[in-house]
């Protein structure tokens, strides 16, 4: 009887400890759903606002573009399928603007991505008054676009009293009219000169978080500094310069304050934004402007997707 009564515990024992497990299970269970619901309720007012701020202005874009609407007849409106979008590949103005926002974008963002990574560079090094000469680079980044291209176009690259002029005139050079005969590279001026700050953060972030002791350790085996930068920081700032080139296409696509400023569109610089601005209220086609509006709207979500699919891949193939 003893026996018999010393065995009944060691047979329940474990049905209680599984059964108080999975007890213990559910109970966690249930709180990690409690906590998501509860985090999805936080996020509920972003995502609402974000939908009405981003999305509903987008879909008038979308019903605008089917419109035949011109603002000097506001009252005759009528509907047009798909001729809008006809009249933005047909018109012969839609393609120049894509190569130009490509020469454009494309010559501002390698300019700002070099010149960021060598003031990276020399910012990442100890020295007195670092934080006053940080702040002082960064100061371009925070100009208004309109303030930016009035400062290039009448202080720096006017033809008579410019600064760049006046530098070139010590040297003997002939004074440029830079907003008449070279009215492109003013737009990548202006723009690498305001950009470059924001691709100089990203990268110097990026040479912060590299760690010291793989730097002392290449320095050690009697690596050379271009070594160590070519071999062993360039592959690491990869990641950062990616994300650099993705936000800085995606801000420079949508530049418009220069352009309207300094050329007004002339010498191969209307944009597909500005097309966009010139149609809408100099032109008065809301609904062709409006289909230029999705069609670049499209357009950046692709350049956008494959940019962060290949960020992505990186980033898996690393971890």
């Amino acid at each position: 009887m003893a026996g018999t009564v010393e065995e009944a515990p060691t047979i329940q024992a474990p049905k209680n400890a599984a059964k108080s497990k999975k007890t213990g299970l559910a109970d966690l269970k249930g709180q990690e759903l409690a906590q998501r619901k509860f985090a999805r309720k936080l996020i509920f007012p972003a995502l609402v606002a974000a939908i009405l701020i981003t999305q509903v202005p987008f879909l008038a874009t979308i019903y605008y573009s089917f419109q035949d609407w011109n603002l000097a007849r506001p009252d005759d409106r009528s509907f047009a399928g798909f001729s809008n979008y006809v009249a933005v590949i047909t018109n012969g103005a839609f393609l120049p603007s894509i190569w130009a926002t490509i020469r454009i974008v494309g010559g501002s963002m390698i300019l700002s991505l070099i010149l960021g990574l060598v003031l990276a560079v020399l910012l990442d090094r100890k020295f007195r008054g670092q934080a006053l000469a940080r702040t002082l680079l960064i100061t371009p980044f925070l100009v208004m676009p309109a303030a930016a291209a009035l400062i290039w176009k009448y202080s720096l690259l006017e033809v008579n009293t410019g600064m760049v002029n006046w530098g070139l005139g010590l040297v003997g050079i002939e004074p440029i009219a830079w907003n008449t005969d070279h009215p492109a590279m003013t737009i990548v001026f202006t723009l690498t000169w305001q950009y470059t700050p924001f691709m100089m953060l990203i990268l110097l972030a990026g040479l912060q978080s590299q760690a010291g002791e793989i730097l002392e350790a290449a320095d050690v085996d009697g690596a050379s500094a271009f070594q160590t930068f070519r071999f062993m920081t360039l592959p690491h700032l990869r990641t950062y310069a990616e994300l650099a080139i993705l936000l800085g296409t995606v801000f420079m696509i949508q530049v418009f304050d220069p352009i309207n400023i300094m050329t007004k569109g002339a010498g191969n610089t209307k944009t597909i934004a500005y097309l966009l601005y010139e149609r809408a209220f100099i032109g008065q086609q809301v609904g062709e402007a409006a289909a230029y509006g999705v069609i670049t709207v499209i357009l950046t979500i692709v350049f956008a997707t494959l940019a962060l699919r290949t960020m992505f891949k990186i980033f898996t193939e690393e971890a």
